[in-house]
């Protein structure tokens, strides 16, 4: 398999080091020709994971997306969810054909609340069978120090998803397989506005007492709102205590690399969403996930008091401190 990766974020790099590690040649659409030479000269992304440093014969670097996507043969998708129509929209709507897609992003797309196979699909008649997700839990910061971490990779083709899989096996990468391709992505989204959540009970000075309630509430929640979504309604094989579920949700609430936790924590304290994005200086993929989900989840008739109660606090000006009032009503 021939590689691509679309965008050079944090996960785009960390997905990057994973795949160079394990010797594989890949191709990398790095918008700005700076960062490329950069890379070129240094060996490592100026601006994301300054730490991980490359083997810079294994990169095929390129401003040039057309190229990045006719040279290979599975392309992993690692840019914001709110910035994809912007990157993918002047590109021809037969440009994927005979291509995979892995979807690393962790969020719905603004103003239509789609999942990323659900736009590739109208967009580019991109096919689900030959769509896969790539979910954690992991953190890009403790990939790019090569601690031990877990990736889930997903599809209804369980057996192209292992192929996909094999190539990030190593010593510090386990990987996990699974068909629940819509449930572990609305999952990496819902578990976004639950640990900016979290931030906020933080900056709240709420302790660790509550912050255990409102994580066990938050994984109830998940699961409801996920047997609504599925397109398969049995979901009585499924086990949302497993890593892409339960323990993705556990690290972005608890671990301090969380840009969610963190953009919460301010929001907290009295920040402004404004200030707030500016002091974080990237992508809180929680915040517009909010939004989405309290438009989706109206459609789904699924009660998500929890995240509707975020949503209140981010978008509605509810101040923070009467919006976890509201969510401690609901906790059980």
């Amino acid at each position: 398999m021939q590689f691509g990766i679309i965008g050079s974020g944090s996960w785009a790099t960390a997905l990057a080091k994973i795949l160079t590690d394990n010797n594989h040649r890949i191709n990398w659409w790095i918008r700005n020709a700076d960062t490329i030479r950069y890379v070129q000269q240094r060996r490592h992304n100026p601006h994301y994971l300054s730490n991980a440093y490359f083997n810079s014969k294994l990169l095929e670097m390129s401003s040039n997306i057309v190229y990045v996507i006719e040279n290979s043969d599975v392309l992993i998708i690692a840019v914001p969810s709110a910035y994809i129509h912007n990157v993918l929209s002047t590109l021809h709507t037969d440009v994927f054909k005979n291509k995979k897609i892995v979807s690393a992003i962790k969020g719905l797309l603004p103003g239509s609340n789609q999942l990323l196979n659900e736009y590739l699909e109208q967009t580019f008649n991109i096919k689900l069978e030959d769509y896969f997700a790539v979910v954690g839990p992991c953190h890009a910061e403790e990939v790019a120090a090569e601690k031990l971490s877990y990736l889930t990779f997903c599809g209804i083709d369980e057996t192209v998803a292992a192929e996909i899989a094999t190539h990030f096996h190593n010593e510090y990468l386990n990987t996990v397989v699974s068909h629940d391709i819509m449930g572990v992505q609305y999952a990496a989204v819902l578990k976004n506005i639950y640990a900016l959540g979290a931030g906020i009970a933080h900056g709240l000075e709420y302790g660790d007492n509550f912050l255990s309630v409102y994580i066990a509430n938050s994984a109830n929640e998940m699961v409801r709102f996920l047997r609504k979504a599925r397109l398969d309604e049995d979901s009585s094989g499924l086990n949302y205590a497993a890593s892409a579920y339960l323990g993705d949700l556990l690290v972005t609430c608890y671990s301090l690399y969380s840009r969610n936790r963190t953009f919460g924590n301010m929001i907290g304290k009295g920040y402004s969403v404004k200030a707030a994005q500016l002091e974080l200086n990237m992508v809180a993929e929680g915040y517009n996930a909010s939004r989405c989900i309290h438009t989706t989840s109206r459609e789904l008739q699924a009660t998500v008091p929890i995240a509707d109660s975020i949503y209140d606090i981010l978008w509605q000006h509810v101040p923070a401190s009467e919006g976890f009032k509201n969510i401690e009503a609901v906790l059980v």
